[in-house]
């Protein structure tokens, strides 16, 4: 049984940039949100280390070159450029809605530093910050007239006419015989990346890629499929299921990594893909199934109050950080291929958009920077919804 449903727009995904461009479009637009499971199980929760910003001027060419460098400079410029000459104004925007960054006793904010990067630039709230933006945001859209939710509902198509996207197809998650054509103006993809595809993966099993595959079967232009980053440390257990991450700003507060002789093999701080091939290469050296990330050097207070969350989660698996160190192994954690897009979240079919981990608008190269993935996601859901407001206009 097939049910009509009929919108403006139409966004797949409850996550950052879904959630950002729902916010950033006209209350006048009738907006339908859609997600696979319950909006709680969305990627973006699980982003641990924080979401960078621009200091101030003299920090844009560190922050321009140090994405280059970690993306092999392989990044398209001037969609760098604009995530980060776009940066402080959604960091203010977030602020305003309530997100409750880190700050000093002056009020101004705390930053923290990540591998790859120069000097700090990160803001965080403890290590839960994906958690924190994304509850926010939701609140917000939750108070929205003009949005629908709907939970459990897994797109499988999208709808075309003339060669135009026209809306999409979807299923109930439980009922695979309830479908919805659901017709939309405009259609924006936030459905996140493909860890769910790996047996040991930091992501949600329910990112399975389905947009790239509807897009494939449409001909819109996909890019760089085989550019997948590798985390460097997840906790190490014989379990099956999705793999803790140990945020990267463990290391930039001082956690180092040691072989099974206690000994530190790599500069903690270096880019995420040459950090993973370090500790791969020590694990075959040495036969082992994982490394060890030692917190030693980081003050108890800093772990406490920074990382909570990681301490609880390794105390529960039994390790205390204050103590002694914790085993650590890489896992698949973030995709910086996707559907092709261009600086305004534009695919190659007109009235498709696509935003967050399953766009490619080139701002991450080969190899994503920490912490850029959820401002990249922000500033480029924003722009989409400025895009589909202007071209209403016009």
């Amino acid at each position: 049984m097939i049910e009509h449903l009929n919108f403006d727009v139409v966004i797949v995904g409850v996550g950052v940039s879904g959630l950002y461009a729902a916010l950033n479009l006209s209350k006048e637009r009738k907006i339908l949100m859609i997600c696979k499971e319950n909006m709680e199980n969305c990627d973006s929760m699980l982003a641990q280390g924080g979401i960078c910003v621009l200091r101030d001027e003299n920090d844009y060419e560190d922050f321009f070159e140090d994405t280059m460098r970690a993306g092999h400079y392989e990044n398209r410029k001037e969609s760098v450029d604009i995530m980060i000459r776009s940066s402080r104004a959604v960091i203010d925007d977030l602020l305003e809605l309530g997100v409750r960054f880190a700050k000093n006793e002056d009020g101004s904010l705390k930053y923290t530093k990540e591998g790859a990067h120069s000097k700090p630039r990160i803001c965080f709230h403890e290590d839960i910050t994906g958690k924190e933006i994304t509850e926010t945001l939701q609140r917000h859209v939750k108070t929205l007239q003009n949005v629908t939710i709907m939970e459990y509902t897994t797109m499988t198509d999208i709808l075309i006419e003339n060669g135009e996207c026209t809306g999409v197809i979807a299923k109930n998650s439980f009922h695979e015989d309830q479908i919805f054509h659901i017709h939309a103006e405009d259609t924006i993809l936030a459905t996140g990346g493909i860890g769910g595809l790996y047996e040991h993966s930091t992501n949600f099993p329910s990112l399975t890629g389905d947009a790239l595959v509807v897009a494939k079967k449409h001909g819109v232009e996909l890019e760089h499929l085989d550019y997948v980053q590798i985390h460097p440390t997840s906790l190490f257990t014989e379990k099956e299921g999705r793999s803790f991450l140990i945020s990267e700003s463990t290391r930039g507060e001082g956690a180092v990594l040691l072989n099974s002789r206690g000994e530190r093999f790599v500069d903690e701080l270096l880019p995420r893909d040459v950090v993973t091939k370090a500790i791969l290469n020590e694990m075959e050296k040495e036969g082992s199934k994982h490394v060890w990330l030692s917190f030693e050097h980081i003050p108890e207070d800093t772990i406490h109050c920074h990382f909570p969350n990681i301490y609880k989660t390794c105390l529960e698996a039994g390790y205390d950080l204050t103590k002694e160190p914790i085993p650590v192994v890489p896992a698949q954690h973030y995709f910086m291929g996707g559907i092709h897009v261009d600086s305004d979240s534009k695919t190659t079919m007109e009235h498709l958009y696509a935003v967050g981990e399953t766009s490619c608008n080139g701002v991450h190269g080969r190899n994503r920077l920490a912490s850029n993935s959820l401002l990249e996601s922000l500033v480029f859901a924003q722009r989409a919804a400025q895009k589909i407001e202007a071209d209403r206009k016009g």
